[in-house]
């Protein structure tokens, strides 16, 4: 069972389906008692910062994701905004993020590459730079994700980081910390790939 955490600020709709589809059950809850018994997490995001630190907060889900994710090592897998979230902090705000992994969120600079468009949108290779069960290191063809974002993690310790993609200068679009990852594009919406990497959360 993969628990989604419904703060109000992701696909989970989206997200809930491609779990059904490569075989997984998925429980979605903004319930802190029933998150406290997950076995796996998926902790979604779309938008602003300040906005999903703010809502986990008033919510009551922070303290029992801290728990969760480091207390007790539950595998939690965030996506786009709530890859940001796990983070220290961001350009883009003035809270705190969760603070699981050692990384800080930058703003795409679009002045240090003339026609770079931003927000990121579209699709995009991601290129696994290590061994991690959600990405195979030799695939049959490059491993194709949907994007959409304006800022990007930066991560303190490259080895870290889990997959690069190419937007101006390569960013960390994936990382893998002990029991934390972190994915800045959109498996949710990237077909085969997409499933591919819910396979391996649902396997680990």
């Amino acid at each position: 069972m993969i628990t989604v955490v419904d703060y109000h600020m992701g696909n989970i709709g989206s997200i809930a389906n491609m779990i059904a589809k490569v075989g997984g059950k998925a429980q979605v809850t903004s319930d802190p008692r029933i998150l406290r018994d997950a076995e796996k997490l998926v902790l979604p995001g779309v938008g602003h910062f300040d906005r999903g630190m703010a809502t986990l907060l008033e919510m009551g889900l922070a303290p029992v994701l801290d728990e969760l994710v480091m207390t007790r090592r539950v595998p939690v897998l965030g996506i786009c905004l709530g890859m940001q979230l796990m983070c220290r902090s961001s350009q883009e705000a003035d809270r705190n993020g969760l603070g699981w992994v050692d990384a800080e969120v930058r703003r795409f600079d679009p002045a240090a590459h003339p026609g770079m468009k931003v927000p990121h949108m579209g699709w995009n290779v991601a290129r696994p730079v290590k061994e991690s069960p959600l990405f195979a290191m030799s695939p049959p063809e490059p491993q194709r994700f949907y994007f959409v974002h304006g800022y990007y993690v930066e991560c303190d310790d490259r080895a870290d980081i889990a997959t690069v993609t190419k937007h101006g200068n390569e960013f960390c679009s994936a990382f893998h910390h002990d029991n934390i990852w972190g994915v800045q594009f959109h498996p949710e919406k990237s077909h085969v790939f997409g499933m591919n990497l819910f396979r391996g959360f649902l396997e680990l």
